[in-house]
């Protein structure tokens, strides 16, 4: 049977029973420790994967994936939707209007990004018929100014539906200044609340309304918003529609408004995950300190293997063997553990609020009620071949001296 002599050797020397119990316990703190590095990394990049999903379906869903926005505004929208609809990126398309003003109620003022809308067509472009939790998307009427706030919006100012507040917009004139503030009183007929920071930036009013706003034609809108099927590609296939129907027109995506956004969650996760790399690091680390008393402890045995013709290679091979099982073994634990949790983190963090009596996410805090976690299994798999290199890794020193130990010198004082 074959059986290498550094492979055979290496894993006697890992199960067998040792004369200094300390080492046998720092073998095991190093196990343990690689265990708990894994485990934690894992649960920490699905959680963080599971809020980036979060915050992806709902400030995405609420957002203009792409927007088909004309140099003037357009006369007939349903020409530029159909010509939209025609890329088979595109899922739907549906008339936008977007301004930017200053909400005030009884003095107090916040800054808003208005869309004017069609509600009958909105639902097939953004989720927030699905959120409305006051009201009805449908109550906005043209003519009635009627406008569908955040709920933050609406906690701050202490609005609910059938209150009035203004809506200040700037207008290009030609009185010195340049611009001068345009007013229009509104009436609120719905609260709506996706849990994001767009609850207290976003509001919705009739697009009808929006154009007599801007004193526009009865009919024109500003442009098109794209739902598309990959919302990544959204430059890509914005720009090619663009192309497609000439100069008058111009592209614009969520890259351009969301982008800094994700572009920040993207990083913390990075700079998360190389944090909890030093916990694997630091085990690995452990397991130095765990070989070299091991080389100490077994100075006789390699004396006596080498006099048998054992040479330092093989000898150097023998405890790479018996380090590297220690960081397999670690690994594969914390692996599975890490696996197991990250599934079950929220059924977890519920059991815990349920001991303890305390809830640890309200949605007036932190938008979310419960802790969600995606696990990514390029995530998992990276994770631990890292911790499988760094133990493979820390296993060439200690070996190395083992292989360089003299027999005259091991066995003088035996």
């Amino acid at each position: 049977m074959f059986r290498p002599l550094p492979l055979f050797i290496g894993a006697r020397y890992t199960r067998a029973k040792r004369r200094n119990h300390f080492i046998s316990f720092i073998s095991m703190t190093s196990m343990i420790g690689l265990s708990l590095g894994v485990l934690a990394m894992i649960v920490v990049l699905s959680v963080m994967n599971g809020f980036q999903r979060e915050m992806s379906s709902r400030v995405l869903g609420l957002v203009p994936h792409a927007a088909i926005l004309g140099v003037q505004p357009l006369d007939d929208w349903h020409k530029v939707a159909r010509a939209a609809e025609g890329n088979p990126a595109v899922m739907a398309a549906a008339p936008i209007t977007e301004m930017e003003g200053m909400l005030s109620y009884k003095g107090a003022m916040q800054p808003i990004q208005v869309a004017g809308i069609d509600p009958d067509e909105e639902a097939k472009v953004s989720i927030v018929t699905q959120h409305i939790v006051q009201g009805s998307l449908q109550a906005l009427v043209p003519g009635e100014y009627g406008v569908v706030i955040g709920e933050l919006t609406a906690r701050r100012f202490r609005l609910n539906t059938g209150d009035k507040l203004t809506l200040i917009v700037p207008e290009v004139s030609n009185e010195p200044g340049g611009i001068t503030p345009r007013m229009q009183r509104l009436t609120v007929v719905g609260i709506f609340k996706v849990g994001a920071e767009l609850d207290g930036s976003q509001a919705y009013i009739h697009m009808v309304d929006a154009g007599e706003m801007q004193r526009w034609a009865p009919g024109q809108v500003q442009g098109v918003r794209l739902k598309l099927h990959d919302l990544y590609a959204a430059p890509q296939v914005s720009k090619a529609i663009v192309a497609g129907l000439g100069d008058a027109y111009r592209a614009d995506d969520w890259s351009h408004t969301q982008g800094s956004l994700f572009s920040a969650m993207k990083m913390e996760k990075t700079m998360i995950g190389l944090l909890l790399m030093m916990i694997i690091a630091v085990a690995a680390f452990n397991i130095i300190a765990t070989l070299v008393m091991v080389v100490n402890d077994k100075g006789p045995d390699i004396a006596i293997l080498r006099t048998l013709g054992a040479t330092p290679a093989q000898i150097m091979g023998t405890f790479m063997v018996q380090g590297s099982l220690i960081g397999i073994v670690g690994t594969l634990i914390g692996g599975v553990l890490g696996v197991v949790a990250a599934f079950n983190v929220s059924q977890i963090v519920g059991w815990l609020e349920r001991v303890s009596g305390q809830h640890i996410f309200t949605s007036d805090i932190y938008f979310i009620s419960s802790l969600p976690s995606e696990l990514q299994w390029g995530d998992v798999a990276l994770i631990c071949t890292a911790g499988l290199v760094m133990s493979f890794l820390a296993t060439i020193y200690p070996a190395y001296r083992a292989s360089q130990v003299e027999p005259a010198m091991a066995l003088r004082y035996e």
